[in-house]
């Protein structure tokens, strides 16, 4: 019974038989139910909360598109703190999905390495505060006096603040986005690299239901392999080749973001809790790699 929440055809059965009319799944696993929803199935569902990794746009169409009845919320928000939401609409058009600004009685500050208040459009690591913030791990000193420190932004007495180790930033309009973790962002070559801007920009593709990219350390070298799932209805031959996917990135990033490979999979590996398994990714094979053709000088 433990992994049934991970059975898309058992969780298929459960909601239609129950009528279920509220969902919480981490995007993974949305995804992967989906797969399977034909227009007009689950009419039941009138509200969908997502939260535990970056939701892309693609999600938020597929999702809109199948599920026309059901409000579709982004949500976020760490066990140690205060949350925050975003009322997902298609329409608006972001490159990403926002995660919203703080519910009440919480704070969200966006600073730099120095502790700096970042300013708007410029990333930084999300730190959280209010009255939602949790008072520490128990029996767990050190990584309490790690992650929860002293507020200076709060005058409250004793005001506290949680060190999330996520990245996000602040748009012009006062919502936040979410750009990846700290342990995301990777250093190729002298350059850091954000692993979450990639994938975002992979995912815009039509062809791409997801996306993710990883650092692999190869003999000598660490290089960015990317790892994408192609949507249901796309026949092979209608399918981007690797130099068609390394095109497309290389229009939108600088040359040490682009991967070195890009291997198609089935499905995602997922953890036993729907978020993907990075660790279970497999190693690029030849036909992944990219590939130049050598040419002879004139």
């Amino acid at each position: 019974m433990d992994q049934l929440h991970r059975d898309v055809l058992y969780m298929e059965e459960v909601i239609e038989k129950n009528g279920v009319t509220v969902l919480n799944f981490v995007p993974s696993m949305l995804h992967a139910l989906l797969e399977h929803v034909m227009q007009g199935q689950f009419s039941s569902i009138r509200q969908i909360m997502c939260a535990g990794e970056e939701h892309p746009p693609s999600l938020q169409s597929r999702c809109t598109q199948l599920l026309p009845k059901a409000r579709l919320d982004n949500i976020y928000g760490p066990t140690e703190a205060g949350i925050t939401f975003w009322k997902c609409d298609p329409l608006q058009g972001f490159d990403r999905v926002p995660i919203g600004r703080p519910t009440s009685n919480t704070r969200v500050y966006i600073l730099g390495a120095e502790g700096e208040i970042s300013p708007v459009g410029v990333a930084g690591e999300i730190y959280i505060g209010g009255d939602e913030v949790a008072r520490g791990y128990l029996n767990r000193q050190e990584l309490t006096a790690e992650r929860f420190m002293d507020d200076p932004f709060s005058e409250g007495p004793g005001a506290r603040m949680y060190r999330t180790g996520d990245l996000g930033r602040w748009r012009a309009d006062g919502v936040l986005e979410y750009l990846g973790r700290n342990d995301f962002q990777v250093k190729i070559r002298g350059f850091r690299v954000e692993l979450g801007e990639i994938e975002a920009r992979l995912a815009e593709l039509p062809d791409v239901r997801d996306a993710v990219v990883v650092a692999r350390e190869d003999p000598g070298e660490k290089r960015l392999v990317a790892y994408w799932t192609a949507r249901e209805e796309l026949d092979e031959e209608g399918l981007p080749d690797v130099e068609q996917l390394r095109d497309h990135l290389r229009a939108e990033l600088p040359a040490y973001m682009v991967p070195s490979a890009f291997v198609k999979l089935e499905a995602m590996p997922l953890t036993p809790n729907g978020k993907v398994d990075r660790k279970a990714l497999p190693a690029p094979d030849a036909d992944a790699l990219v590939t130049h053709a050598w040419e002879a000088p004139q």
